[in-house]
């Protein structure tokens, strides 16, 4: 097959091409912006997304796709360009090719479809793509606050076209010990003698066993991963502080201000929370987006997934996360995406949104 010539897969070839590594996503923003242009579709560009907008022929409800325009620094490994999309068989290599430029060129694809047709029955359809959503400035919560009502949202990241039903959330913390700072000669002189490093790594020691008491349907056990060390200021001299960074996956069992209590509870070390915005979130009970879902696509899948995305700022909402791709190639060098998954996205995206907004 000739692959661009199916719209989705040519406008995903001109999207990887275009530079967007966080911070730098103008160019693509107003490429998105003169595309839906072109397309006849109504679009904002601002500060915090490109939104386009497919309004019904009667007022309703509002479903929104989101996604982002950024990537991450292509990094080291590549035996491709990483920015000049290579298209090899069925698949097409590139920085940012499966996550999540493939979700972004289905969904505006579909929204172009669902135009095309006529428009939903009711209510609207929002494309909401945002910036910086690979770091801590993601633009996607500033976006949803001015866009009013929405009932619904499909978050699209790469899950191979399943369905993601729970997510996990992300806390930072500092583990921090202290102890006593000699000559390592000395260091067995006193009884009350405290090594910073023996202290934190017993400490450390614990974290397997403190959140099983919450096993969460969908997800399991929140954990608790030692990321980085740091201790010691000469291979001579026992450290009087060592420091531990933690990356907790949680789990909707548990809010972020329990992992805390819970860690400071069990652990005799002092303990630093230094980031808990990205709570985790789950599809509610009785969804009716998610009943959909599965009506359009009956060999998906419902999973829990591992990794955080923009979904936090729509989780009060009816919401899956769902997007073509394969999330273990993101952020990684030949990052790729198999090309009927995007044509089978696009497919996927216009049958949901026409039932849903029905």
């Amino acid at each position: 097959m000739e692959w661009t010539s199916q719209p989705e897969i040519a406008l995903l070839r001109d999207l990887v091409a275009i530079h967007s590594v966080s911070g730098t996503e103008e160019a693509i923003a107003r490429w998105v912006e003169a595309w839906a242009v072109a397309a006849g579709l109504p679009v904002v560009r601002d500060d915090a997304s490109v939104t386009v907008t497919v309004a019904g022929r009667t007022p309703g409800e509002t479903l929104a796709f989101v996604s982002h325009l950024d990537t991450v620094p292509a990094g080291d490994g590549w035996t491709r360009l990483p920015f000049s999309p290579t298209i090899e068989g069925d698949r097409m290599y590139g920085r940012g090719s499966g996550d999540a430029k493939a979700s972004v060129a289905s969904m505006l694809s579909a929204a172009l479809d669902l135009a095309r047709a006529g428009g939903p029955e009711q209510g609207r359809l929002l494309v909401v793509l945002g910036y910086e959503e690979e770091t801590r400035h993601t633009s996607l919560g500033r976006a949803v606050e001015r866009l009013g009502r929405i009932d619904a949202a499909v978050v699209g990241e790469p899950t191979n076209l399943e369905f993601a039903i729970a997510q996990r959330g992300l806390m930072m913390v500092d583990l921090v010990a202290r102890g006593v700072q000699r000559h390592a000669g000395y260091a067995a002189d006193t009884p009350d003698f405290v090594n910073a490093i023996v202290e934190l790594g017993r400490n450390l020691a614990r974290l397997p066993e403190l959140f099983c008491e919450r096993v969460h349907p969908v997800l399991g056990l929140a954990t608790a991963t030692p990321t980085m060390l740091e201790g010691g200021i000469s291979r001579n001299v026992t450290p009087p502080v060592a420091r531990a960074v933690l990356d907790v996956r949680s789990t909707p069992s548990w809010t972020h201000a329990e992992l805390a209590e819970q860690l400071r509870r069990s652990l005799d070390v002092e303990v630093v929370v230094t980031s808990d915005r990205l709570v985790p979130c789950e599809t509610p009970p009785g969804s009716r987006l998610l009943q959909l879902a599965r009506i359009a696509r009956p060999v998906g899948r419902a999973f829990g997934s591992p990794t955080c995305s923009d979904w936090v700022f729509v989780r009060d909402r009816d919401a899956i996360k769902c997007g073509p791709g394969t999330s273990r190639r993101s952020h990684t060098p030949d990052e790729y995406v198999d090309l009927p998954e995007v044509t089978a996205a696009r497919r996927f995206y216009l049958t949901l949104a026409q039932a849903y907004l029905r």
